[in-house]
């Protein structure tokens, strides 16, 4: 997976990873479409089928996502009071933006960071 690693300088994976692009050169695009791993890199060739992010990327941002829109929906039902169709209004459109938005940034930079420290699937020590 990282054989050629010394051929490339090292990128800093938080924001190649949010710019979506490959974690080895920082050139080539990471995504073939909106969330799915390009089979290769177009500029340097990487192999991504290392690149299995899971559900990792998910969890934070419904962890985030919650919370500011949770937050930012309280605030704004305690000091404005405004009618509950105007709150489904402001905040369900939101959501699915906020959230489609960091999805894909926060898939990247796991993607980057799993290139970065040559993670793999976890072994069962037999020893």
């Amino acid at each position: 997976m990282n054989d050629d690693k010394a051929l490339y300088p090292p990128v800093e994976p938080i924001s190649t990873g949010l710019r979506g692009h490959c974690p080895r050169c920082g050139e080539g695009k990471l995504f073939d479409g909106y969330l799915k791993i390009k089979p290769r890199c177009a500029a340097c060739g990487l192999d991504n089928s290392f690149a299995d992010s899971g559900d990792g990327p998910v969890v934070f941002v419904l962890l985030i996502v919650g919370f500011v829109v949770v937050g930012l929906a309280l605030w704004m039902e305690v000091n404005f009071s405004p009618p509950l169709r105007l709150h489904f209004l402001l905040w369900v459109p939101l959501t699915i933006a906020f959230g489609l938005v960091l999805t894909r940034m926060l898939k990247g930079v796991l993607v980057a960071l799993q290139y970065r420290n040559n993670a793999r699937p976890g072994e069962i020590d037999r020893g």
